[in-house]
């Protein structure tokens, strides 16, 4: 007798969840694991606050391409961040907005995000779950209001689905649009570059590449750190002031005078196809870069200490220097179609691992 109450309790249970599951009140989103690069640190990046889901990564997929986000539908995220050009503006010292306006700054590249504390070139944003409201609100990026983008978003069917799937309900507010593009964003690894694969003992340098890497250890790590080439400080390196822009870059963030003319120090990965650099584009090439290092720059009060005898380089050294820099284009990074744009509908093509082989 008592088996049998077992049985009716169990069946009873059976159909109470069914009835549950059908009602559309399941949420089981797929989790999905980050997997550090060998030989690199734990990311600083708080996963338990908002962990990596299938369903999440691929909502800030579609929300990443999404022209809605903008006033007039016309821009969206990926509109100034282009995978080929490791998701920075291509090509363009600035980037267009809304009504044809221009940004004041150049759109970086962006990848290996989690490692990342603060963002913009001024360091103003310190989460990257607070970063896609910058552009958004901007009056020469997105111009669209937070609210506004809710209603648009509360208004379609489609979105409504993908925000129960990632998120449990059809509830669209603020914090879980950020945090689903924050997803997104989370799986924007470079990690598979030659200069990787060497590292691993997988491939091999050829002789312009070894000695220009031997010349970037004595003369640029000190500020494009390794493995990420960047140590995410803020330097002045002797760009004089833009007569337009007027950008006194961290100075603006801290009021702090010893922080004028600071930005922060971009990542050199990828760096063959982030042109043009500087924090305004001003240069289109890596050598200009090499050349505003020997020649041209301009040093001040708060010129970084390393660089106050400016960089001195040869033309063999450029050259070698030239050949390592393209070591560090990771091409299954910038052709990763887990990263592209979704096309219409739900894409399904999120891995359940985050890392690149």
């Amino acid at each position: 007798m008592r088996y049998q109450k077992t049985i009716i309790a169990l069946l009873l249970l059976s159909i109470l969840c069914t009835g549950w599951m059908y009602m559309g009140n399941y949420f089981a989103p797929t989790p999905v694991r980050f997997l550090v690069p060998k030989g690199w640190p734990q990311p600083v990046y708080n996963f338990k606050e908002n962990p990596l889901t299938k369903e999440g990564i691929e909502l800030g997929r579609q929300l990443f391409y999404d022209t809605r986000l903008s006033k007039d539908g016309t821009i969206s995220c990926g509109t100034c961040h282009q995978q080929f050009g490791a998701f920075n503006t291509y090509d363009h010292p600035l980037s267009h907005g809304f009504n044809n306006s221009l940004t004041t700054r150049n759109a970086p590249g962006l990848f290996n995000l989690a490692w990342q504390k603060e963002f913009m070139w001024d360091g103003g944003i310190n989460h990257l779950d607070l970063q896609p409201l910058a552009p958004i609100t901007a009056e020469n990026e997105m111009a669209e209001s937070l609210v506004t983008v809710i209603k648009k978003l509360q208004a379609e069917k489609e979105y409504r689905k993908l925000f129960k799937a990632a998120f449990g309900d059809e509830t669209i507010n603020t914090q879980r649009l950020t945090r689903a593009i924050s997803q997104f964003l989370l799986t924007f690894i470079s990690s598979n570059s030659k200069y990787d694969r060497v590292k691993m003992g997988l491939d091999s340098f050829i002789l312009p590449e070894k000695l220009g890497y031997e010349i970037f250890q004595k003369k640029c790590v000190s500020c494009h750190t390794e493995p990420f080439f960047t140590d995410y400080s803020y330097r002045n390196i002797g760009m004089p002031v833009d007569p337009f822009l007027k950008d006194l870059g961290r100075m603006k963030i801290t009021s702090e005078s010893n922080d004028s003319l600071k930005f922060r120090v971009p990542s050199l990965r990828n760096v063959m196809r982030t042109f043009p650099y500087g924090h305004d584009g001003r240069f289109f090439s890596v050598l200009s870069v090499m050349e505003h290092y020997r020649k041209n720059m301009v040093i001040s009060a708060t010129t970084d200490s390393l660089l106050r005898n400016r960089l001195p380089l040869s033309n063999f050294e450029i050259g070698q220097l030239t050949a390592f820099l393209y070591t560090l284009t990771d091409s299954s990074f910038l052709q990763n179609p887990h990263l592209a744009a979704p096309g219409k509908g739900i894409s399904t093509t999120a891995p359940a691992d985050i890392h690149n082989k």
